[in-house]
């Protein structure tokens, strides 16, 4: 758990003295500069990216605490019901981790609205036997996470069918036990949509058998009686609309829908249209770095699609995506001219590839080069170690390749130094550049080359590993 500063409370009489009354979460907020949001590592929440914090709550939290004028300080616990304690205790001044609102959980903590009433799924493996309805559980090896809303639904469906109560394990999540079923453990559990869709980017056979009658509501924890907190909540989550929106669509579906001959015939007519417009910016910087420069137009083209006016909805922007922080460490004034973003792009990728391990062989350094250019050489790292503690070789990438998804598996990424990463996009990322650099290869072939890396930086005697 991330170490915190004296509790609120304290805090408040400190700034008061002897005043009378305790000034209101609200007050305490702006007197502070500083919002105290509990929240905890999960592909649904909150975890650290390539460039930084990301996921769902955090870009809603950051942008609350921007509405109200203050800072965003994250506090990460472990469990949904450490989140509900710290704002129990006033350690923080809300709780924001994809909070199901259960009757346990209003016994200690108040809730705003809902801002999210997803379906409840019950989930099995494609390959298992399918149930056709809550009658068909029966008999099942059927788990679902102790004290939670699935497990209250559930019990309820269960108990109108005049079926047993179902197991509830101690001590898990939805997307843990959503593994268990993946991997045969389980038959059967209960996910909301969010959590199916997180799960099955890297579960891809899990199926949904069929919907609970009831749905699961996510809100923030607030102080119980806090009623100007939750009314300032409320009416920020009013106007988000389309912030919430566009969170649920990059973070829960599924953005490889583009089948492979459609991807191909596009690549090829961009290949026509686009690339050269912008190859002699390649070949100029590869020229450089003495690299072969169709590595970086694939990079481009998995980041961009060669759009030089290309921006995501993180701030992203340019021809190879940079990040705003990232662009200013690199020189680059202007994300929008491709010119200095295929320069700084490719710079960041040899930078990137002077901190794998010098001992790594090609191409094997180049693809886990790639990899850290996704989601980070922290990650990277964090699967390698992993990769080497199962027995295979942390060098190769086709091992790593194998691991990287794991990080999105709670009973891996809680025993990794850097914690949840969404593995299975680096390994997307990885694969999908590489074939486009094999239809670059065939289409502008470069014999002088040879197969396509980047080079060994002036400083690799002493790169680490």
């Amino acid at each position: 758990m991330t170490l915190v500063r004296p509790t609120l409370a304290v805090l408040a009489f400190a700034m008061l003295g002897t005043c009378e009354f305790r000034p209101s979460t609200l007050a305490q907020i702006h007197e502070l500069g500083e919002l105290r949001i509990a929240t905890r590592n999960s592909p649904l929440a909150y975890y650290l990216g390539a460039n930084g914090p990301e996921g769902p709550e955090y870009e809603l939290a950051s942008r609350y605490a921007a509405s109200l004028g203050v800072r965003a300080l994250f506090l990460t616990y472990d469990s949904a019901a450490a989140v509900i304690d710290a704002v129990k205790s006033g350690r923080a001044h809300l709780g924001a981790a994809a909070l199901p609102v259960t009757r346990t959980a209003q016994r200690e903590v108040g809730f705003a609205s809902p801002y999210q009433q997803l379906p409840l799924h019950v989930v099995y493996e494609k390959d298992g036997v399918r149930p056709d309805a809550v009658s068909a559980l029966q008999d099942r090896r059927v788990g679902v996470p102790e004290g939670s809303a699935q497990a209250e639904a559930l019990r309820q469906a269960l108990h109108q069918g005049g079926l047993p109560a179902p197991w509830e394990i101690p001590r898990a999540d939805a997307l843990d036990l959503l593994d268990r079923v993946s991997y045969g453990e389980l038959e059967i559990t209960v996910a909301d949509s969010n959590e199916f869709a997180t799960a099955r980017r890297y579960h891809p056979e899990l199926r949904v058998a069929f919907n609970l009658p009831s749905r699961q509501e996510l809100a923030w924890a607030v102080p119980r009686g806090d009623a100007a907190l939750t009314r300032s909540v409320n009416e920020f989550f009013t106007g988000a609309h389309e912030l919430l929106a566009d969170i649920v669509e990059r973070y829960y579906v599924d953005e490889d829908a583009l089948g492979e001959y459609t991807g191909t015939r596009n690549f090829m007519r961009h290949v026509a249209e686009r690339l050269p417009k912008y190859r002699a910016y390649f070949e100029q910087v590869a020229a450089e770095l003495g690299a072969d420069w169709r590595i970086f137009a694939a990079v481009g083209y998995q980041e961009s699609k060669w759009d030089p006016n290309a921006v995501s909805p993180t701030g992203v922007r340019g021809l190879m995506m940079l990040q705003t922080d990232t662009a200013a460490a690199l020189g680059i004034r202007d994300r929008a001219d491709p010119k200095q973003s295929i320069y700084g792009g490719a710079r960041y990728l040899q930078s990137v590839r002077g901190m794998i391990p010098g001992r790594i062989p090609e191409p094997d350094r180049t693809w886990l080069a790639l990899a850290a250019y996704n989601v980070g050489l922290g990650h990277v790292e964090d699967a390698r170690v992993l990769t080497q503690s199962q027995g295979k070789n942390p060098d190769s990438w086709q091992d790593v390749r194998a691991v990287l998804p794991l990080l999105a598996e709670e009973r891996y990424y809680l025993a990794t130094k850097r914690g949840y990463a969404r593995g299975w996009e680096a390994v997307r990322f990885v694969d999908n550049v590489r074939t486009y650099l094999d239809l670059l290869d065939l289409v502008i072939p470069d014999p002088s080359s040879g197969e396509a890396q980047l080079p060994a930086p002036a400083d690799s005697a002493t790169a680490r590993g």
